[in-house]
């Protein structure tokens, strides 16, 4: 891991410097400046990793600096922790709202700068980081702010509780109370068109989490659920996990956009399903099902039912394995008592263009 930036703001030097001490035995480098303006000047040269800025200070103060940092693309994502003498709730509320991250009161000790700091470093990784517009995307996300104390939940505080196969977990548009996270299992999410007819919108294994966008734009589900074998799950109410994102707006921000880019992928899908050939189709679902089910350098067998294959990518099930069979013999797949391992990758994503 690179060594961090730290750019210091503060008039005092004796302050200024034993900072930058305390957090060059820290392992970090640092960058000081004596005043608010040059301050400025040094995160636009520098690009810090994060900002410990006095607030009162000549030439320019720590809200005048904020301000300015905050309305610059450069310097507007750099956490910035707030050094004060005064403890008033005016001022530190003054300053969180203009986007300040975080605020320390002087004298402080060396361990609380140093939490501080850490914890908004922490928080700054998980929010640059790229996550899949997918579900394990989200999950992934939830497990880093979980695993940061960003959103503090342990799962171990938890009930769970054990689905059979093809039981129900949630319906399409019933009020969400849960939000739910799969220990070990598989399960569907699916819509039922009036006809009877079921197509499968996602799917998921151990370690994700589902119903999250019902309970994030606070409306009815709009799938349904249920597992595909036996599943343990734990439910979180609802209400715990809208507190922890609501806490930081910034966390919710990341979850909806994560969201926005996956309802965008669903529907770039169903428009797959209405216009690609359907070898293109059972292509992409047999990439997006082993995506789904291995993590990178894997290859597990998919131990869904042809049925549930047959429903993600919208097709007959007689259909299905009849192109399973021409992929069999292009050498594309491999079925080994009756399950599927996929034998070349990279030539069944190519079919895709």
């Amino acid at each position: 891991m690179s060594q961090k930036t730290i750019l210091i703001i503060d008039d005092n030097e004796d302050i200024r410097e034993n900072t930058a001490e305390i957090l060059s035995l820290g392992g970090y480098k640092t960058v000081t400046a004596e005043n608010g303006k040059k301050g400025v000047e040094a995160a636009l040269a520098q690009k810090p990793d994060l900002i410990v800025c006095d607030i009162m200070m000549p030439e320019l103060d720590g809200y005048g600096v904020l301000h300015l940092l905050r309305k610059n693309p450069d310097t507007e994502g750099i956490p910035l922790i707030f050094l004060t003498a005064k403890a008033e709730r005016s001022d530190l509320r003054k300053g969180m709202e203009m986007g300040a991250d975080d605020y320390v009161t002087k004298p402080f000790e060396e361990l609380e700068l140093m939490n501080a700091i850490e914890s908004r470093l922490r928080k700054q990784e998980v929010m640059q980081k790229m996550y899949e517009a997918s579900g394990k995307g989200l999950s992934e996300l939830a497990n880093d702010l979980r695993a940061s104390g960003m959103i503090k939940f342990d799962l171990d505080n938890y009930n769970s509780e054990l689905y059979s196969k093809k039981q129900s977990i949630y319906s399409e548009g019933k009020r969400p109370r849960f939000l739910y996270y799969v220990v070990k299992g598989k399960v569907k999410g699916f819509k039922t068109h009036e006809d009877g007819k079921e197509y499968i919108t996602d799917l998921y294994s151990d370690g994700d989490f589902i119903g999250y966008p019902a309970l994030i734009e606070e409306k009815n589900y709009d799938d349904s659920a249920a597992a595909l074998e036996e599943t343990e799950i734990i439910q979180i109410p609802r209400d715990d996990f809208q507190q922890m994102i609501e806490g930081d707006i910034s966390v919710a921000a990341k979850f909806i956009r994560i969201i926005t880019q996956n309802v965008k992928e669903k529907e770039e899908r169903l428009l797959s399903l209405a216009y690609s050939s359907l070898r293109k189709r059972v292509a992409k679902a047999l990439v997006d099902i082993h995506g789904k089910f291995n993590t990178a350098g894997e290859n597990r067998p998919i131990e869904i039912s042809r049925e549930d294959i047959a429903h993600y990518v919208g097709t007959a099930t007689e259909s299905l394995i009849r192109t399973l069979s021409d992929f069999k013999s292009e050498k594309l797949i491999e079925i080994k008592e009756g399950k599927i391992i996929i034998a070349n990758i990279e030539k069944l994503k190519n079919l895709l263009y």
